[in-house]
C-alpha cells in the first residue's frame, strides 16, 4: 500500500516563452491523504494553480514542460502513464473546479447533459448517468433542479455555476477533489455554502481535497495543513493553525500581516457640512423586476461609503443609475447640489470628470488595443482643457509613479501586467481626470491578499493626498471594516442598514448584516474552529 493517497515529489515544471524560461514549479513535494484537507496558498504566480494542472495533465507541452519529478497516485507514477491512462483517471478518480465556471462550462449545452456527460464518458448508462445528475444537482442545491436540467450556464448565477462544478466534480464519486481558487470574488454568505458543501461532500465519501487559494480565510475555513508556495517553491508547510501562528518564512508572515480586518475602525466623521453627494429616493426597473427600491443616503467631502450585500443587492446597480450608465425611474442624485438624473446631457458630460469609477475586472475594463499612455491620456483628449498636450507624457509618468508603478510602463499594454498591475492603471486612469468621488465596483475583489492591501493604501493615500471620497463596493467584509468610514447594507434592491463602520460591525442592528457578519471568515484557524463550534450547537436538534 502507499504511504499517501496523492504524492508529489520534487516536481518541476518550466515554460519556454519568446523572453526566456520561464521556471513556474522548482522542487515542490507534498502529499494528500484520504479525507484531508491541504491548503497551497500563495499570490499569483507562485505556481501553485501549475503544480494542480501537472496533477491533472493539464499543462500545455510545448510550451510547457514537466522537467522533473514525480506525481504518485496510490504508489502508481502517473507521469509515467499512458495519455489513455491519464484520461481514466481524470473526471473518475482525480476531479477539478476551477475558478472560473462559466470559462469552463459548455455554453452551447445544458448543465444536465454536461453533468451526465461525465459519467457516460467513463461507461454509466445514459439513463443512469441522467437520473444521478438530477440527484446530484439536488444535492448540491440548486433551486428547482428538474427545471435547472434543461438550462445553459449563462441562465444561472456565480454561485450557482460553481454549485453547477462542484456537481460535475462529483459525478464519478473522486477520490481527489482538486479546488482551484472556487470562491474567488463571491460573496461572503455564497463563499459560506460553497465551502460548508464541500466539506459535507469530503464527509460522506471521505475523498482527498486539495484546495488552491490566497485567501487565508478559507484556509482557516477548511484546511487541514498548508502548504505555502512564493516564486515557484514551497517555503513553509504544516498545520493551519500552527503556521498562521507561528510562521517561520518572512513571506508567510508578510501574508499573514497583509490579511484585511485587523486594523483600528476610523472614529466617525463630522456629517455638518453640506454633502458632495446626497441620493433621495433612487429608483430603476427592468421591467417588472425593481431592482433599486427607493435608495437614500450622503457622501460627505473626503468621505468613503462602502457598500455591501449580496449578488443581487443592487450594488453595482446602484454606482451605475448614479453616474446614469442606468437610466433611473425617479429620484434624485445632487452632487454639489445638481441633480445628475435630471441633468442635461452637455452638463453631465462637464460633471463626468468629476465622478470617476474604477470597475471591478480592469482586464474588460482596458482597451486591450491601446497603451498604458492611451489608456491614461484618453482622459485629456475628451476634456482637453484639463492639461495641454506638450505635458501628458510627464503627467502620465507622474501617475504611474504615484499608483506604485514605473515611468517605462507607459508603453505597454494591459496584457503585459499583473491583475494588481491592471487595477493600478485603472485608478492612475480615474485619476487623470481630477476627480472628486471615484465609485470602486468590487475592485480589489479578485486581487491577491498583499496586492489587495497595496491597492487600499493607495486609495486610503490618494484620499488624504487630493482630499477624495469613494464609494466603495465590496463584498469583502474585512477590507470594509479596514477602509471605510460608512457601511450601507443592501438586499433585494433596498438600504436595509447604515450606519458607522464600527457601529454597523459592532452592533449591526438587522438580521440580514448579522448574517453576512457571521459568514466572513477569519484568517485565524483557532477564530473560525470556534465560530464552526458556535454553529452546530445553534442548529436544531
Amino acid at each position: 500500500m502507499a504511504d499517501h493517497l496523492l504524492e508529489v515529489r520534487d516536481l518541476s515544471v518550466e515554460f519556454h516563452t519568446a523572453a526566456g524560461t520561464v521556471k513556474a514549479v522548482q522542487g515542490v513535494t507534498w502529499h494528500l491523504d484520504r479525507g484531508e484537507t491541504l491548503a497551497i496558498l500563495g499570490e499569483s504566480g507562485s505556481g501553485k494553480s501549475v503544480s494542480a494542472s501537472a496533477v491533472m495533465n493539464l499543462i500545455d507541452m510545448p510550451p510547457g514542460k514537466i522537467t522533473s519529478g514525480q506525481i504518485l497516485l496510490d504508489g502508481k507514477d502517473m507521469l509515467k502513464m499512458t495519455a489513455e491512462q491519464r484520461r481514466q483517471i481524470n473526471g473518475k478518480r482525480i476531479a477539478m473546479i476551477f475558478q472560473d465556471p462559466l470559462a469552463h462550462l459548455n455554453p452551447v449545452y445544458t448543465v444536465g447533459w454536461q453533468i451526465a456527460e461525465i459519467m457516460t464518458t467513463h461507461g454509466t448508462a445514459k439513463a443512469e448517468a441522467q437520473s444521478r445528475a438530477l440527484a446530484l444537482l439536488k444535492r448540491v442545491g440548486l433551486p428547482e433542479p428538474e427545471v435547472a436540467m434543461g438550462k445553459y450556464p449563462h441562465q444561472f448565477s456565480g454561485g450557482q455555476r460553481q454549485r453547477l462544478m462542484i456537481a460535475m466534480a462529483m459525478a464519478c464519486k473522486p477520490d481527489i477533489l482538486i479546488a482551484d481558487e472556487p470562491t474567488t470574488a463571491l460573496d461572503v454568505t455564497v463563499q459560506a455554502q460553497i465551502l460548508a458543501l464541500m466539506e459535507e461532500l469530503q464527509h460522506e465519501t471521505g475523498m482527498g481535497l486539495l484546495l488552491i487559494t490566497h485567501d487565508l480565510g478559507v484556509v482557516a475555513e477548511i484546511a487541514d495543513r498548508v502548504v505555502v508556495m512564493n516564486g515557484g517553491r514551497i517555503v513553509e508547510e504544516g498545520g493551519a493553525a500552527e503556521v498562521y501562528r507561528n510562521p517561520k518564512h518572512p513571506y508567510t508572515k508578510k501574508l499573514i500581516d497583509a490579511a484585511p480586518g485587523k486594523g483600528a475602525m476610523p472614529e466617525e466623521r463630522d456629517r455638518s457640512a453640506q454633502p458632495l453627494l446626497q441620493v433621495e429616493n433612487l429608483q430603476l426597473s427592468y421591467g417588472a423586476f425593481k431592482a433599486l427600491k427607493g435608495a437614500s443616503f450622503n457622501i460627505m467631502p473626503g468621505e468613503t461609503v462602502a457598500v455591501v450585500g449580496e449578488s443581487g443587492s443592487g450594488k453595482s446597480t446602484l454606482a451605475r443609475a448614479i453616474l446614469r450608465l442606468e437610466e433611473p425611474d425617479g429620484g434624485r442624485a445632487l452632487y454639489n447640489g445638481k441633480d445628475l438624473v435630471t441633468m442635461g446631457a452637455r452638463e453631465l458630460y462637464g460633471l463626468r470628470r468629476d465622478i470617476q469609477m474604477v470597475f471591478q475586472d480592469p482586464t474588460q475594463s482596458l482597451n486591450p488595443r491601446m497603451t498604458v499612455f492611451q489608456l491614461i491620456s484618453e482622459a485629456w483628449v475628451i476634456h482637453p482643457d484639463i492639461l495641454p498636450r506638450a505635458q501628458w507624457k510627464e503627467r502620465v509618468g507622474e501617475l504611474l509613479v504615484k499608483v506604485g508603478l514605473s515611468r517605462e510602463m507607459a508603453q505597454r499594454y494591459p496584457h503585459q501586467f499583473s491583475g494588481g498591475q491592471r487595477q493600478r492603471i485603472a485608478i492612475a486612469r480615474a485619476l487623470a481626470m481630477e476627480p472628486k468621488l471615484i465609485i470602486c465596483d468590487e475592485a480589489v475583489s479578485a486581487l491577491d491578499v498583499s496586492i489587495q492591501a497595496q491597492v487600499i493604501a493607495l486609495l486610503e493615500g490618494l484620499r488624504r493626498e487630493f482630499d477624495l471620497s469613494y464609494l466603495f463596493i465590496a463584498h469583502d467584509l474585512p477590507v470594509v471594516k479596514d477602509f471605510a468610514d460608512r457601511v450601507i447594507v443592501m438586499k433585494s434592491g433596498q438600504i436595509v442598514e447604515e450606519g458607522p463602520v464600527r457601529q454597523v460591525f459592532e452592533n449591526p442592528a438587522q438580521p440580514y448584516t448579522r448574517a453576512l457578519l457571521a459568514a466572513s471568515l477569519d484568517p485565524d484557524p483557532e477564530v473560525q474552529a470556534r465560530r464552526r463550534a458556535e454553529r452546530k450547537e445553534a442548529l436544531p436538534a
